[in-house]
C-alpha cells in the first residue's frame, strides 16, 4: 500500500493532513465546511456522501480512520481493507478539498481513559451483538467532530442506529453542528454498498441478496402493521438459512426511528426494519425506512 506524503496534495486532488496541526492549517480559511467520516476503503456509497457535504459547503473533508476502539476483539480490524493512496484518488474525482488521515497514535496518543457513553440505546440491536461498539464509535466521531469543527457532518443512513446515536449524542452534549444523513446507495443487483462486500465470493453475495429481498417484503407489508412487517421478512429470510451458503441471521428488528426500541403492536409514525447476518465470514447490515 502506498500512501501520499503528509500535507502533500496529489495532482489537483484534496491536500492529505495526517496530524491535527497540518489540518489546523488546512482549515485557516472561512466558509462553511462539512465533514464526512469514514474508515477508508472508499466506494460508490461514500462518493454520494462526498457530493451531498459539497451541496452544503465550501470546503469538504474526508476523514479516513480504521478506528480500533469500535472493533471486538474477534472482529476484523487487522484485515479491513486499507489503501490510502487510492481513497485520496477517489477524493480528488469528488472534489474533496482535505482528507485527513491521521494515524493510531495520532488518535489515541495515550490510552483512552475517557470515553462517550452509547447508554442504553447503544446496546440494543448491533450493541447488543457487538458489545462496545458504539462507545468506540460515539468516541472516535467526538474526537472527530472537536478537531474538524465541522459546520456540517454528513453520515450514511446504512447506519441507521449509528447516525441516530450520534444526533442523540451532539444534541445531548450541545454539539453545534448540523448531521445529515445521507441515503443507502445500492448495487444494481440490491445489495448495500459496503466495504465489506469485497470479501463475498460470487456465491455468497447471491445468498446476501436475501437481506435486501426481506427489507423490500416487510416494507410491502407495511399496511398490515409491525407484525406484518415482521413476519414477511422473516419468510424471505428462513428461505435463505437453506442457501448454498447460508445466510446465518443475527438479527432482524422493526424499532422505532429515533429511540430503537422494538415498535409495537399500535406503533405510529417512523420506523426502521434492521437486519445483520453472516454470509461465509462476512457480516453485513442493512435496513430500511418504513412509516407506520
Amino acid at each position: 500500500m502506498t500512501e501520499p506524503t503528509p500535507q502533500t496534495a496529489t495532482a489537483g486532488g484534496p491536500l492529505v493532513a495526517r496530524t491535527p496541526e497540518e489540518l489546523r492549517r488546512a482549515l485557516s480559511g472561512p466558509g462553511h465546511v462539512a465533514l464526512v467520516p469514514t474508515m477508508g476503503a472508499l466506494h460508490g456509497g461514500h462518493r454520494s456522501l462526498m457530493r451531498l457535504a459539497r451541496e452544503r459547503a465550501d470546503t469538504v473533508v474526508v476523514s479516513v480512520f480504521v478506528n480500533p476502539l469500535q472493533f471486538g476483539p474477534d472482529e476484523d480490524f487487522d484485515r479491513y481493507p486499507r489503501d490510502l493512496a487510492a481513497d485520496t484518488a477517489l477524493c480528488a474525482e469528488e472534489g474533496v478539498d482535505v482528507v485527513f488521515a491521521p494515524s493510531v497514535a495520532t488518535m489515541y496518543p495515550a490510552p483512552q481513559m475517557v470515553t462517550v457513553d452509547a447508554g442504553p440505546m447503544g446496546e440494543r440491536l448491533e450493541g447488543a451483538s457487538r458489545p462496545g461498539h458504539f462507545t468506540g464509535v460515539l468516541t472516535v466521531v467526538a474526537k472527530l467532530l472537536n478537531l474538524v469543527r465541522p459546520d456540517t457532518a454528513v453520515f450514511g443512513e446504512k447506519d441507521a442506529q449509528q447516525i441516530a446515536l450520534v444526533r442523540r449524542m451532539v444534541a445531548d452534549l450541545d454539539v453545534p453542528v448540523e448531521i445529515v444523513g445521507a441515503p443507502i446507495l445500492r448495487d444494481p443487483d440490491g445489495l448495500a454498498s459496503s466495504s465489506r462486500n469485497v470479501y463475498l465470493s460470487d456465491a455468497e453475495r447471491r445468498s446476501a441478496l436475501a437481506l435486501s429481498r426481506a427489507l423490500r417484503a416487510g416494507r410491502e407489508a407495511a399496511a398490515g402493521g409491525p407484525d406484518a412487517v415482521r413476519a414477511a421478512a422473516h419468510a424471505v429470510l428462513d428461505g435463505a438459512a437453506g442457501a448454498a451458503p447460508p445466510v446465518v441471521l443475527d438479527y432482524l428488528a422493526l424499532v422505532d426511528a429515533a429511540t430503537f426500541t422494538e415498535a409495537a403492536p399500535g406503533h405510529r409514525g417512523d420506523a426502521v426494519l434492521a437486519v445483520a447476518a453472516r454470509v461465509g465470514s462476512t457480516r453485513l447490515i442493512d435496513n430500511v425506512s418504513i412509516p407506520l
